[in-house]
């Protein structure tokens, strides 16, 4: 059955506002100090939260392709949004540590993860010939409502309290993805072979992709590049301030300018891979992020130096983001996508915390970017030989074609 062009643009529309409303969550920076002020706890402990909620999100894309088998994308995303909802409205009434954790971090963070793979890999399904663009528009939607919500959210934790807040940012955002689920309509299934660089690839289960080398290298870059980016965004301001010697309200705007480039990144380099390349693409940014951070560790930072590093990074990094989906589809094809890229997601999870742990060890930014640097020229390497996994067709198969001729003489085998 074909789905008219009308049709498809209105999964597009139901996906943008799923995917914008769960980006909501990378607002969460915004709430850090005022339940500090309100309950006086540590501010580590609070900032805790957010790495639970990455980690929960990370974990859930691991089991999000089987319940959308079992439910189906349309009831997946709606009760995604539904306990997304409440636990932020939840969130408005914790007065422990450990309830915040629960609420704001892991049910949050499963259940934004479960939406999130779901209806991206969905999304691919539909637009199988332009799956850098389409990814593209989908992640480029999950950081608009980061952004869009940073004004939002802080408008509300100033107008009615911290606690408050949580319960109108869970009501808008139930409403949001619980609304745009009723125009997700599940993809039909991927029949035909497609090929990469002339090489056909078939539709591989997870335990098949897992038996390739392709998806430990792939696992790797990812890794490499959710790392870099993230490791950033979460110290920039930082950075600015100690480096490059900036005052910190101009090192804040660095804050602002990640964000831009980030979903910048996501919409022209996800669209540049359809016509390019998407592995030449990757390349690239590894070859740009590694330039970036030794600037950063080396160079007699200034204002404009400390901001072009800074926005490359964060242009690649979105750019990476939305490339991988389309990278997985391709090496692996279409029909297992959720499942076989909740696998190669778990570097985004890892690297979360992976730049803080190296920093930690080895004592601050600059020995954290050389390490970065040095992983980015591996990275490199490996994308620019990575290759689309050789196709090896079983005994069975070859018996079964050779029975075939042999019944058949005429009939030729495709």
């Amino acid at each position: 059955m074909k789905t008219s062009t009308g049709n498809r643009l209105l999964i597009v529309l139901g996906t943008i506002i799923v995917q914008m409303g769960l980006g909501t969550i990378y607002t969460w920076s915004l709430f850090n100090q005022p339940l500090v002020d309100k309950f006086g706890w540590e501010l580590s402990s609070v900032a805790i939260t957010f790495s639970i909620t990455t980690f929960a999100l990370a974990f859930a894309t691991l089991f999000a392709g089987k319940l959308q088998d079992k439910w189906g994308i349309r009831r997946l995303v709606g009760c995604a949004g539904i306990v997304l909802g409440i636990g932020l409205i939840l969130s408005s009434q914790v007065s422990s540590l450990w309830m915040l954790y629960l609420l704001a971090g892991f049910i949050v963070g499963f259940a934004d993860g479960t939406a999130y793979i779901t209806t991206l890999s969905n999304l691919i399904k539909w637009f199988p010939k332009n799956k850098g663009l389409i990814s593209g528009i989908s992640v480029g939607a999950y950081g608009t409502g980061s952004l869009l919500f940073k004004y939002i959210n802080g408008s509300l934790i100033e107008s009615v309290g911290v606690t408050q807040a949580f319960l109108f940012w869970g009501i808008i955002v139930l409403v949001m993805i619980f609304g745009g689920s009723f125009l997700i309509r599940e993809a039909q299934a991927v029949s035909e072979v497609s090929k990469l660089n002339g090489v056909a690839t078939k539709d591989y289960t997870v335990k098949e992709m897992l038996k390739t080398k392709q998806a430990y290298l792939l696992f790797v870059i990812f890794f490499t590049a959710c790392m870099s980016g993230l490791y950033l965004i979460g110290i920039v301001k930082d950075v600015g301030v100690s480096l490059a010697g900036l005052d910190i309200a101009t090192a804040g705007n660095a804050v602002a300018l990640v964000a831009i480039f980030n979903t910048t990144g996501r919409l022209i380099l996800g669209a540049l891979s359809d016509k390019v390349g998407r592995l030449k693409v990757v390349s690239v940014t590894f070859l740009v992020m590694a330039t970036a951070v030794t600037i950063l560790s080396f160079a007699d930072l200034n204002y404009g130096l400390f901001f072009g590093c800074v926005a490359a990074i964060a242009f690649c990094f979105g750019g990476n983001i939305t490339i991988f989906p389309a990278i997985v589809a391709d090496f692996f094809g279409l029909k297992n996508q959720s499942k076989n890229y909740g696998i190669i997601y778990q570097g985004f999870g890892i690297g979360a915390l992976a730049g803080s742990f190296i920093a930690a060890m080895l004592g601050g930014f600059v020995p954290t970017f050389t390490v970065i640097a040095v992983l980015c020229v591996i990275s490199f390497l490996i994308a620019i030989t990575l290759k689309v996994p050789v196709q090896v067709e079983s005994p069975e198969r070859t018996n079964s074609k050779d029975k075939m001729r042999h019944m058949r003489p005429d009939t030729k085998l495709n």
